[in-house]
C-alpha cells in the first residue's frame, strides 16, 4: 500500500481516536445514586470480612437483663462524594449486631424511610458516612428531629457532618460541619483524649494514640463547640506531624477563617437533644478503620449510648473543670 493512503489512514484513525476521547471527556458524571454506587463500591473481599469481623466487639458488655435487641436505621446514602469506605461500615454494623446481641440493624438508601411511621420501628439512626442529604420535604426533616428529641438516638460516622447545607437544624443537631480536611487519609495522626475517664474513651485505655484516617475541620458558623458538646477525642496538636499540614500552601487559606498556628480539633463528641442523644465520631473515612478494635470498640460504646443501653454524662466541655487531656506517645514508641 502507497506511503500516502497509510498516512492518510492513520490520520484518519488518530482524529477519530480524538473525538472518542473527548466525548468520553465530555461526557456527565453519572447522576442516579445507584448507578454512582455501583461504580465506586468493591465487593468485600472474604480477607476484608474476616478481618473486619475480628475488629468488632466479642460480646454486648451488657448485663443480660438489658439484652433486649433494639433496632438501627443504617442509611448511607450519598449526594456528593462518595465514600469507597461505606460497604465496610455497613459490614462493620452488621457484624457488630451479631456478635453482641444488643441490637439489629437494617440497611436503607432511599428519603421514604424519614417519615414519622416508619421511624417509629427504630431506636436509633445511624448516617453512614453520608454526604449532602437532601431531604425531600420538611415533613422528613421534622420526623428526624422529633426521632431524636423525643427520647431516641442518632449517630454519626464520618462524612455524616458534611450533610445539611439547605437544613439549618439538622446540621445544628449533628454539632457541626464540614470545612475542609488538612488531616488526609494518607497521613498517620496524634490523637488526644480530651476526657481521659469518661466511659466512651474507656477502648482505649487513658491513653492517646496514633490511627490513620482522614480528618476534618469545621465550620465556625456551624460549630457547635464545646460550649454545647462533651469533646471526648481531638487531633493532638501538641505532635508536629500533626501541626505540618497548617502550613503546607494549599491550606493556608484557611488560617484566615481558625488563625495560624495550632487549634482544637475535635473528633469525637456526645450531646444530648431533647429527650435523645447523638454520638458523633470523624474516624470511618478509610476501609482500615472498620479492621481497628479500639476505634471500633468507641464506636460501639457510642452506639450504645445513643440507644440509652448506657448512661454516661455528656455535660458540656466548657461546663466542666478542666481535665488534663491524655496525650498520644511520641511517634514510634509503644509500636506507634
Amino acid at each position: 500500500m502507497d506511503r500516502p493512503i497509510l498516512k492518510t489512514i492513520f490520520c484518519v484513525l488518530l482524529a477519530a481516536w480524538g473525538w472518542v476521547a473527548v466525548v468520553q471527556a465530555q461526557a456527565p458524571k453519572p447522576t442516579i445514586w445507584e448507578q454512582r454506587a455501583k461504580e465506586r463500591f468493591k465487593r468485600l473481599t472474604s480477607k476484608n470480612q474476616i478481618e473486619i469481623s475480628q475488629a468488632q466487639p466479642q460480646d454486648s458488655g451488657l448485663k443480660k437483663r438489658k439484652l433486649k435487641p433494639r433496632r438501627i436505621l443504617v442509611f448511607w446514602r450519598c449526594e456528593t462524594f462518595i465514600h469507597t469506605s461505606i460497604p465496610s461500615g455497613n459490614f462493620a454494623l452488621q457484624e457488630m449486631a451479631r456478635k453482641t446481641r444488643a441490637f439489629t440493624v437494617e440497611l436503607a438508601d432511599e428519603y421514604s424511610v424519614f417519615n414519622k411511621k416508619k421511624l417509629k420501628d427504630y431506636d436509633a439512626i445511624i448516617f453512614n458516612n453520608t454526604t449532602s442529604l437532601k431531604f425531600e420535604d420538611e415533613a422528613q426533616q421534622e420526623a428526624v428531629l422529633n426521632f431524636i428529641r423525643g427520647g431516641k438516638g442518632i449517630i454519626g460516622i464520618h462524612a455524616a457532618t458534611d450533610n445539611f447545607y439547605q437544613w439549618e437544624e439538622g446540621a445544628a443537631m449533628m454539632g457541626g460541619q464540614f470545612n475542609g480536611h488538612p488531616w488526609t487519609a494518607g497521613g498517620t495522626w496524634a490523637f488526644k483524649l480530651d476526657d481521659p475517664n469518661h466511659g466512651l474513651n474507656a477502648a482505649f485505655e487513658g491513653k492517646g494514640f496514633w490511627h490513620s484516617d482522614e480528618i476534618y475541620q469545621y465550620k465556625p458558623s456551624t460549630f457547635a463547640g464545646p460550649e454545647e458538646l462533651r469533646i471526648l477525642v481531638s487531633l493532638d496538636m501538641s505532635k508536629e506531624e500533626v501541626r505540618e499540614p497548617l502550613a503546607m500552601e494549599q491550606f493556608e487559606k484557611f488560617n484566615k477563617t481558625y488563625g495560624p498556628g495550632p487549634r482544637e480539633v475535635p473528633v469525637s463528641w456526645i450531646r444530648e437533644y431533647g429527650k435523645g442523644r447523638l454520638f458523633y465520631t470523624n474516624f470511618g473515612h478509610r476501609e482500615e478503620t472498620y479492621k481497628n478494635a479500639a476505634v471500633m470498640r468507641h464506636l460501639y460504646d457510642g452506639i450504645l449510648y445513643a440507644l440509652g443501653y448506657t448512661k454516661h454524662d455528656a455535660t458540656p466541655t466548657a461546663e466542666l473543670p478542666k481535665v488534663a487531656p491524655a496525650l498520644a506517645p511520641e511517634r514510634g514508641e509503644a509500636g506507634n
